[in-house]
């Protein structure tokens, strides 16, 4: 667990990560969770691959009052939950709880994985402050430029996302976060930690932290 700047940082493994910022929990990509406590305030959703929207996984997190964010795409696999789920797409912006969510591009330019017109997605989220981007499952894309957040997430393990290369550059070149980078997408599906130990050693534009699933 890293706690920055007021945020708790605790990455769940793979593309997943829980953020606490005073009494808000919130979820993003759950799967492969070791633990439960059914303790979301809310839940963002990237896409509708299994190993970011994993139901089993979200039965984990999720009580009755959870609000769930997600791409348009992972409505009906959600329905089961019984749950709000708030459907967006790149280009939205949503006030949920209280708390402030940007909704951003995440789409492959060199495979077939994610296809711009799928309309998967990143966001951004505010907390105490702190503009998070959670990249989502993407290359590096022109979208990126815009985003201007404190902290970056960003997946480094290649195959179906950036490689540690790729994303070294996309942080340094056009994400350039204010404070922070944290890799993630790695040791789970595909990638290792030698993809998240090269992505730190190649990062010249900020600070990057390691964080160990937990």
């Amino acid at each position: 667990m890293l706690d920055f700047k007021g945020v708790e940082f605790h990455r769940t493994g793979h593309d997943g990560f829980k953020l606490v910022a005073g009494k808000t929990i919130v979820y993003i990509d759950p799967y492969q969770l070791t633990q439960g406590k059914n303790d979301a305030d809310i839940v963002l959703i990237s896409h509708n691959h299994f190993d970011h929207l994993s139901i089993e996984d979200l039965k984990k997190v999720v009580s009755k009052d959870t609000a769930i964010v997600a791409a348009r795409e992972c409505a009906e696999q959600l329905k089961p939950l019984g749950l709000l789920v708030t459907e967006v797409a790149p280009g939205d912006r949503a006030t949920v709880k209280g708390i402030k969510i940007e909704i951003v591009a995440a789409y492959n330019t060199n495979k077939t994985f994610h296809p711009k017109q799928d309309g998967k997605v990143g966001f951004v989220v505010t907390l105490n402050g702190l503009r998070v981007y959670h990249a989502g499952d993407t290359d590096e894309i022109p979208e990126m430029s815009e985003i201007k957040p404190d902290v970056a997430l960003v997946p480094v393990s290649g195959t179906y996302v950036m490689t540690a290369d790729e994303a070294a550059k996309a942080v340094d070149e056009k994400i350039r976060p204010r404070m922070l980078a944290i890799p993630m997408h790695y040791a789970a599906i595909v990638g290792s930690e030698k993809d998240a130990a090269r992505f730190k050693e190649l990062v010249k534009a900020c600070p990057v932290e390691i964080l160990a699933k937990e």
